[in-house]
């Protein structure tokens, strides 16, 4: 079952067609790795029917890679120029992954590395053992391949001078705290940051502080939506399954499980102060004096549970062509189900009914 249950709706809708009924709206893109090619699927599909007004993008991790993508294509060339810049990011990353050389084989691949496999005493162990290593034992030169990926996809000049406003969240190791960096401060060391999972890279250091992933403290941030001069609406992409059909028992797929849970933790946080929010305005419950300070969010989501629930964590790092474009096509099926049944939603009400969990 999926956490954003749709509202009850009096009336069908449809979306508007073409450029003119274009509305106003913000993007919140979750960070999931490799799976962020279903955003990418989700974003052609958007951008391909032209009915939104993408007018802010906030994102962590994978997704911000994405929203820089975004906004650098919109900027420069429109939406095509925005689906050119996104099908760019996700070749120039299929061509860094490590797992090309010999050409596309995730056909042979997932022939020859059958699930039991992963769940043998050995393989376990040799995942411990991974686990315990440092990147900067096992990375001294703190080699990154996705460095030339955003030198090679993202138009940063673009990004930082465009009216569409970008929030891209990374974590602050010595502070533990939240950074949002904003677009006149996005360059590709922020991607980076954002995107820096501590097993795998060292901590990409800004004005002297060392950043990991965003994802563990905002995944994506939605409060810089809040406070901004920005659209009412927020359409969520999401990465990470909310919700399964049964409990783990293997020790990968607890791992797994444990893994979607912290990643989710952050957006499940403003998720429930959103929806209590919405119910204090509602139900008219908020003095004169606040009702001017705070807004009521009107929220839509795409989320992968339902077209990504069949994955492992492990396909997060699957960077083959074939399984990339079989995430996007994953992610265009998604969209289009939503601008049939949501997407005339936006401006008026929420599609989504947050109330129903947090409320």
């Amino acid at each position: 079952m999926a956490l954003f249950k749709r509202k009850p709706r009096t009336e069908a809708r449809a979306p508007e067609k073409g450029a003119p009924g274009r509305r106003p709206i913000c993007l919140a893109l979750q960070g999931g790795g490799a799976h962020g090619a279903f955003q990418w699927g989700v974003l052609d599909r958007l951008l391909e029917a032209d009915v939104l007004d993408i007018r802010a993008v906030t994102a962590a991790s994978a997704g911000a890679m994405n929203g820089a993508a975004l906004v650098s294509g919109l900027t420069t060339g429109g939406a095509e120029g925005a689906r050119a810049a996104l099908d760019r990011l996700w070749r120039e990353t299929n061509q860094s992954g490590g797992k090309n050389v010999f050409g596309d084989s995730s056909i042979w691949s997932n022939v020859l590395t059958p699930g039991w496999l992963k769940d043998t005493p050995i393989w376990r162990a040799g995942e411990t053992l991974a686990m315990s290593m440092s990147p900067y034992e096992f990375n001294p030169f703190n080699l990154n391949p996705l460095d030339r990926v955003l030198k090679a996809s993202i138009d940063f000049e673009a990004v930082q001078t465009s009216e569409i406003k970008l929030f891209v969240a990374a974590t602050a190791v010595r502070h533990a705290k939240s950074r949002v960096f904003r677009s006149g401060e996005i360059t590709d060391q922020v991607l980076l940051a954002s995107a820096c999972l501590p097993h795998l890279f060292q901590a990409v250091e800004i004005e002297g502080e060392p950043y990991w992933d965003g994802g563990y403290l905002a995944n994506p941030p939605l409060w810089p939506l809040f406070y901004e001069d920005t659209p009412d609406d927020i359409l969520l992409i999401t990465l990470n399954a909310f919700e399964r059909s049964e409990a783990p028992k293997a020790a990968g797929d607890i791992m797994d499980r444990l893994n979607e849970v912290v990643f989710n933790a952050p957006l499940v946080s403003e998720l429930r102060a959103v929806a209590f929010v919405q119910e204090l305005i509602q139900e008219g419950r908020l003095v004169p004096a606040a009702r001017e300070r705070y807004r009521n969010i009107l929220m839509h989501a795409i989320e992968a549970d339902g077209w990504l629930g069949d994955l492992s964590l492990g396909s997060k790092f699957n960077t083959e062509w074939t399984f990339l474009n079989d995430l996007k096509a994953r992610g265009r099926a998604a969209a289009d189900e939503w601008l049939g049944s949501c997407s005339g939603d936006v401006g008026e009400r929420s599609s989504v009914d947050l109330q129903a969990r947090f409320g």
